[in-house]
């Protein structure tokens, strides 16, 4: 499976992606300035929400906090968040530049069709969406590429229900376990979730984080998440909903390195039966091989009683000592060198 030019699986670096969410609050500088950021962070790809308000919204939906947001009523909020096409464009067109894939999230039929014109290579459903059930039907219907889905509001039924009609569409997936609670204390997290619903439904499984704490991502990392979404922002004292369920740069740069770090020492696995070459010498020099305890005539018995070991291990090894055992010394031998088999016959 791939994500734009990134290999998704168990033999690749878990997937990291920046989610910037609202963190712009409105701001299309601040978009890009997050794009900046999310490159320095070591993210894999960025991610928005694209959100058109009359195609979303009504005057009826409650705010989820309020967080010192000045808008009237969340309608009002989700247009002040929306974007153009051109601007959409246009962030896209520098995620790319600076190296990274670009995704965003429709919460609407239309954004969907402004989106797929961006061309890009997977479709994320928020939980929320996953739960309202219209979103999915028309990605799979409209678009292709991978389909990241978020199950924090769904229960184990309604997931299956969502890869059986995915792989139906056979379309690639990754389901995202996800705790839809800013920020989400440590002890909810269940990152092993994701572990059972691998096993449970034969899916690449990843973890899409609300602890604002690097340990959630770790952990799924370790337990062989192919995908981990994480919120970016700036500072934590930033304005927004989701700055307390985010990571900082610092942070997030954190988990990559930890990535990193994770897949040189996992994926590279040794059989013992076939030693390095470089293990090999040390097991030389560490090692220890047979001796004798002191100075010995010409003539000498080799009995047990009178062999010993010492180091290197570049001589005779231990386990053949009983095949040089009522050998006898063919010359003076002392006890500061190495046996070797022209002492002996």
């Amino acid at each position: 499976m791939r994500i734009g030019n990134k290999k998704i699986g168990p033999r690749e670096p878990c997937f990291l992606i920046a989610e910037i969410a609202q963190a712009h609050n409105g701001s299309i500088t601040a978009a890009h300035q997050y794009i900046d950021l999310a490159a320095k962070s070591g993210a894999d790809a960025v991610k928005f929400q694209t959100h058109i308000a009359h195609a979303e919204s009504t005057l009826d939906e409650p705010f989820r906090t309020q967080n010192g947001v000045r808008d009237r009523s969340r309608y009002a909020y989700w247009r002040r968040m929306e974007f153009s096409f051109k601007q959409w464009s246009g962030l896209a067109r520098h995620a790319r530049q600076k190296g990274l894939i670009f995704l965003s999230s429709p919460f609407s039929d239309e954004a969907v069709d402004m989106l797929r014109k961006l061309g890009q290579p997977a479709w994320k459903i928020g939980s929320g969406e996953a739960v309202s059930g219209q979103l999915l039907d028309i990605i799979l219907k409209k678009t292709a590429g991978v389909i990241l889905l978020s199950t924090g509001m769904s229960s184990f039924a309604e997931i299956k229900k969502m890869v059986k009609k995915v792989t139906k569409a056979r379309r690639k997936l990754v389901l995202l376990h996800c705790v839809s609670e800013y920020p989400t204390p440590l002890k909810n997290t269940g990152v092993n979730i994701m572990t059972i619903l691998q096993k449970m439904l034969k899916v690449p499984c990843g973890l899409s984080d609300h602890s604002g704490t690097v340990f959630p991502a770790i952990g799924a990392i370790v337990l062989g998440a192919n995908v981990v979404e994480l919120h970016l922002v700036k500072a934590r004292s930033s304005r927004g909903f989701d700055a307390s369920s985010s990571l900082t740069p610092k942070e997030f740069l954190q988990v990559r390195k930890f990535r990193d770090a994770w897949f040189t020492m996992s994926n590279k696995q040794k059989e013992k039966k076939k030693l390095s070459k470089k293990i090999k010498k040390m097991r030389k020099i560490f090692g220890k091989s047979l001796t004798l305890k002191k100075f010995y005539p010409i003539g000498t018995i080799l009995s047990r009683e009178i062999l010993t070991l010492k180091k290197p291990g570049t001589g005779i090894p231990f386990y053949k000592i009983k095949s040089i055992i009522g050998k006898k010394l063919i010359k003076n031998k002392s006890e500061k060198t190495l046996l070797t088999k022209k002492d002996f016959k």
